[in-house]
């Protein structure tokens, strides 16, 4: 159908069959919301990586050939300084074999069930550090002490060098299929933690551990929802009601947003989408597009009853005249979260792909339900022919008209001076700081660094050569340099390594002579001593997190404190580096780790996201430049389109500097927004070109007397919903609101004072009979 008859039938056919239009919308959103109960969220780190992620590909080979490393830790303080007695170390007992009762748990460590050896005449025992610890004698816990702060298994990873704080570690061999083991593990292993500081309340206990900051995503991503989104509602809805000053367009644009909000979701659900930390934001972002189309529908409408027209002429005239704007933003809205599927992380694939759904769902009930809501309620506009809003956009205009040449050019300065503090940006993440201190979470991550250990893991899967290579005494030698040389830097807490529990037993072998502390110069014997040590392990505590099963390779654990991702990243470039420099051909390997993964995560999104971006952009543009049907003005959309969102990062570089995996997400997401004022100003502009056949600067002045007010109540409606989530304490939600709240304020300050002297610049021609004119015939 031409779009022109579309425009002038559309309103009055929903007038028409207003009722009909009202049932099958609620109709169609109740059938599409009840594929909600099928939303699940998935709160394992892991949904964070494709597939293919080359980290995330090492990071499973390694746990396949050792054991999963997902794990809760319980750190203990003794507030005395000396945890090291009766009750304290009783204490230690009752925790760790309550540990042992977690779901999925496959190995508990901690200093009391620690297998120490040592020599009785010919023999080599092998028992638990600490048992019946009530009944030991004050010299007994001296020698369990001695023993424990001299074992460098335990020092900086299980018990503090001071001796006043111990952990407990679980390690969780989580079911893949298995979508609650999460939760489960971190509902029990909280009520261990109850029972522990009822039964011991003298004792300090942090709870946390791996599988732990993954609950805390999804418990930070539910918190907001509950609370900030929310508050989001009733702000904006306060906002509306205050800008509009019409109960029922501010009703009416609380119901298309539930509506948009609902499909969305829903249809998620339907299609099997699983929520994510990132993906739990989606309705906040559909709210804000459902408001922002709602807000000019409204406005336009506004404007014609005031100036005397009937409710049903009013209704008309506004879908007639934003039937190509709201249909334009929608999809190019749309277009822009959809080049979201080019990032690395899948949970943003997720997120793009449910506002996308929400931004089409939002243009039909806008179009569609909104008018349909106007003309069954009752409505009450004063007649006047301006009020002051439209006296002040009529101002504004006429004044921008007159500056343009000052307005443009300390515009364009403003612009390159605001981008320019992107040289000042520095992309890394420290995902331990997502949290702020209000979190028990991060809470247990500073006191845990502070006091004991670091969190971070760097593993090496260090090769042999061939079968039963691992007692190869020169092999040992090398692996054994290697931690010794990683030991040596900076920001390493803790390294495990095999050579210290063979060290161990080729002493306990020679009756404990302190000489012999050293690895073995024979390879049977080491062979024969790892098989001793290892028959004499019990069950769940045995070598398999550390050798592999034809002992060609073993497992070594590099302990990181405080590490953010680019220092991640280089410290295993370093250790990559030495290994090429001073190690066999064979030993050459990659670090894997979960800290890894995120370590290189922020990286590839945003090598990614970046192709994603200038795909979309270019798509847009495209479109724009087919729907407004002027290659000129096409080409002149650019302009307020490619600037916000790097102001945005620029104002970010001068006020914080650091950035990470928001960065990604924030460029494509903030195009889909930003586009819209660029698409409403210039849809108003060439409308009073074609039609009313007005000069350049009069064009202006009609855009922003027509559309100026909406662009600025969208606009701080935007702001506003967007700022509010910088209060989140979730550092993924608090800094995608504060970026893309200054890059919609960009928008604003681009499309007002940049667009307008780009037009007068290279749209002087009248458009009568020009070829701008001849395609708009032609379309």
């Amino acid at each position: 159908m031409n779009i022109k008859r579309l425009e002038a039938q559309l309103g009055p056919w929903v007038v028409r069959h207003r009722w009909m239009v009202l049932i099958l919308s609620t109709l169609l959103t109740l059938a599409a919301a009840f594929g909600a109960q099928y939303l699940t969220f998935d709160n394992d780190s892991r949904v964070f990586f494709s597939k293919d992620n080359p980290q995330m590909q090492a990071f499973d080979a390694m746990e396949r050939t050792y054991s999963k490393s997902d794990n809760v830790m319980f750190v203990i303080t003794d507030p005395s300084g000396d945890l090291f007695n009766n009750k304290t170390l009783a204490a230690l007992e009752w925790l760790t074999e309550e540990s042992w009762k977690t779901p999925f748990s496959s190995r508990v460590d901690s200093i009391t069930n620690f297998q120490y050896t040592y020599a009785d005449g010919d023999e080599m025992i092998v028992e638990d550090l600490v048992t019946g610890a009530m009944d030991l004698e004050p010299a007994e816990i001296a020698l369990i002490k001695q023993r424990a702060l001299k074992e460098p298994l335990l020092v900086n990873r299980l018990v503090a060098p001071t001796a006043a704080v111990t952990a407990v570690n679980i390690t969780i061999q989580k079911p893949d299929e298995i979508t609650h083991a999460v939760s489960e593990v971190a509902t029990y292993t909280r009520e261990i933690a109850r029972q522990f500081r009822e039964s011991y309340p003298e004792l300090e206990l942090h709870h946390g551990g791996g599988l732990m900051f993954n609950h805390a995503f999804m418990e930070a991503s539910m918190e907001d929802m509950s609370t900030l989104v929310p508050f989001m509602y009733a702000a904006l809805v306060l906002v509306m009601f205050w800008l509009l000053r019409s109960f029922t367009g501010t009703l009416s644009t609380f119901l298309i947003i539930g509506f948009s909000v609902a499909v969305a979701m829903g249809l998620a659900g339907w299609f099997g989408m699983a929520l994510t930390p990132p993906s739990a934001n989606s309705p906040t972002i559909i709210l804000t597009i459902a408001i922002a189309h709602c807000i000019h529908i409204l406005s336009t409408f506004s404007i014609h009853m005031r100036q005397g027209e009937s409710k049903q002429e009013a209704i008309t005239e506004s879908v007639r005249i934003n039937l190509e704007p709201v249909v334009l933003t929608s999809i190019t809205t749309a277009i822009g979260f959809l080049s979201m599927n080019a990032a690395d992380a899948p949970p943003f694939h997720t997120l793009g792909n449910i506002v996308a759904i929400g931004s089409i769902a939002s243009m039909f009930f806008s179009l569609l339900t909104l008018p349909a809501l106007i003309a069954v309620m009752p409505v009450r506009t004063p007649r006047q022919e301006a009020g002051k809003y439209h006296q002040f956009m009529e101002s504004f205009g006429d004044f921008v008209v007159r500056k343009t040449k000052v307005l443009t050019y300390g515009t364009v300065a403003v612009v390159v001076l605001t981008i320019s503090g992107m040289a000042f940006i520095t992309l890394d993440d420290n995902f331990i700081l997502y949290f702020d201190e209000d979190y028990k979470i991060r809470q247990y991550a500073d006191y845990t660094m502070d006091n004991l250990t670091g969190l971070d893991l760097i593993e090496y899967s260090l090769n042999a050569g061939g079968s039963g290579d691992i007692n190869d005494p020169a092999y040992l030698e090398k692996i054994e340099e290697f931690a010794n040389w990683y030991r040596q830097q900076p920001l390493v807490s803790h390294v495990s390594v095999l050579t210290d529990i063979v060290k161990r037993l080729n002493k306990n072998m020679h009756n404990d002579d302190e000489s012999f502390y050293k690895i073995p110069e024979d390879r049977e014997l080491a062979a024969q001593y790892l098989l001793l040590y290892e028959m004499s392990l019990p069950y769940g505590l045995d070598l398999n997190n550390q050798i592999n099963v034809d002992k060609s390779a073993t497992r070594m654990i590099v302990v990181l404190k405080r590490a953010t991702a680019v220092q991640i990243r280089h410290a295993d470039e370093v250790a990559r580096q030495w290994l090429a420099d001073n190690a066999p051909p064979e030993m050459a390997t990659y670090g894997a780790s979960i800290s890894m993964m995120f370590a290189h995560i922020s990286q590839r999104n945003i090598e990614s996201m970046l192709v994603g971006t200038i795909v979309a952009l270019l798509l847009i543009s495209f479109i724009l430049l087919f729907a407004l049907r002027s290659f000129k003005i096409g080409v002149i959309s650019l302009v307020p389109n490619l600037f916000p969102a790097a102001m945005a990062f620029g104002v970010w570089g001068y006020l914080v500097g650091e950035v990470g995996m928001v960065a990604s997400i924030v460029g494509s997401m903030s195009l889909g927004i930003i586009v819209d004022d660029t698409v409403h100003f210039l849809s108003k502009y060439i409308r009073a070109r074609r039609e009313k056949g007005l000069s350049a600067e009069d064009g202006v002045r009609y855009a922003f007397t027509s559309v100026g007010k909406a662009l600025m109540t969208t606009t701080i409606i935007l702001v506003a919903g967007f700022a509010i989530l910088t209060f989140s304490g979730f550092k993924l939600n608090s800094e995608t609101g504060a970026l893309t709240a200054i890059a919609v304020l960009m928008a604003l300050v681009t499309d007002f004072l940049l667009l307008p002297g780009v037009l007068l610049k290279f749209d002087k021609k009248k458009w009568r009979g020009n070829d701008d004119e001849k395609l708009a015939s032609e379309a």
